[in-house]
Order: C-alpha cells, then sequence, then structure tokens
C-alpha cells in the first residue's frame, strides 16, 4: 500500500486497460480521507469525467442532497468508485477493467480506514460483497466483511430512472447514519 500522493500519481499515470486511453481525468474522489463512511460507485460518468470528482453529476446532486436532508456532515464521508476513468458512453465497465483498478479501491480503503461501507448499485456490491450478487435481493441488509460494516444500496441514478426506489435509498442511508453516528 502506498499513502495518498504516490497513489493519486498512480492513478492519473495509469493505462492498465483502455478506460486510461479515453477519460478526460482520471477520478480518484471527494470528501475527507480520514471518513468514517466511504460511498462506493460505479465508475465516473460524462461530468464526473470533465471534472475529475465522483458523483458530481445528476446522481451526484440527488446523493448530495439526500446526504445534507439525512445531516451526514461533509467531514464524515469520502465518496469514490470502483472504476477511476470513465467507461464509454457510461457502460458498466468490463470485468477486466475493474479488477485493473480495484487495488486503487483498495489502497483508498487501507488509507481512509472506514468504519462502513455503503455499496450504491450492483457493480460496487459485485466487485466489495460478492460476484453475482443482486443490489434487488440485499439491499438495506448490513453485512460484515473483513472487520468492515457493508451496506448495499441502490446507486443514485437508478432514483432517476425509477422514483419507486428513493424511499427504499432513503431507508438504508438512515441506517447508514443511524450506525455512522452510534457511540
Amino acid at each position: 500500500m502506498v499513502g495518498w500522493d504516490v497513489l493519486e500519481e498512480e492513478i492519473k499515470k495509469c493505462r492498465r486497460c483502455g478506460l486510461g486511453f479515453t477519460r478526460t481525468n482520471a477520478v480518484i474522489g471527494r470528501g475527507n480521507p480520514n471518513a468514517d463512511l466511504l460511498l462506493v460507485g460505479e465508475g465516473p460518468g460524462e461530468q464526473e469525467d470533465k471534472q475529475g470528482l465522483p458523483f458530481v453529476g445528476a446522481a451526484g446532486k440527488l446523493l448530495d442532497l439526500l446526504l445534507d436532508a439525512l445531516m451526514i456532515s461533509k467531514d464524515d464521508y469520502y465518496i469514490a468508485n470502483i472504476v477511476k476513468c470513465r467507461p464509454p458512453g457510461n457502460r458498466v465497465p468490463f470485468e477486466n477493467e475493474a479488477e485493473m483498478c480495484l487495488n486503487f479501491l483498495r489502497n483508498q480503503v487501507y488509507l481512509i480506514k472506514p468504519k462502513i461501507i455503503v455499496c450504491l448499485g450492483n457493480t460496487a456490491a459485485n466487485y466489495i460483497i460478492e460476484k453475482g450478487v443482486r443490489i434487488t435481493q440485499i439491499r438495506g441488509h448490513w453485512i460484515e466483511r473483513k472487520g468492515y460494516l457493508i451496506m448495499p444500496t441502490f446507486h443514485p441514478a437508478a432514483l432517476l430512472r425509477d422514483e419507486s426506489k428513493k424511499v427504499l435509498l432513503w431507508e438504508d442511508l438512515k441506517k447508514v447514519r443511524q450506525k455512522l453516528y452510534e457511540r
């Protein structure tokens, strides 16, 4: 494992898969690198690729609204993705692309040392919890792995397509808030 400065340079220089050649910016993360809560999504979209920050597009704005409404302080979370470069057309990352990036995420987890990891969507759940899991079946249930509490839930982008998921995501994030601020 390496420190933040070296990790960020490695990610910016990375060309392990084809995504490194088509991106505008590597998207490392945003938030407090000493946070107790790590939220992990799939990968950067168009706005994230342009700005070099995760969750700054429509789904990110929705996530920020939810976190603000739940009074989860910006000091208490860090946001990252499975892959650090935008897949063309915002497609789901191919397995080899995700596998090439996982060591970067593992290094981020090692440096952050979060108490809780939230898997936002199927892709995050498949690479953090277990291959083949379905978010619709496991969302809202705490999973403990390697000393981390993990909450799988819907990706905010899913809510933009299907508003019926809003209540479920809200309930899941309420559980996260409760556990995060438990004394």
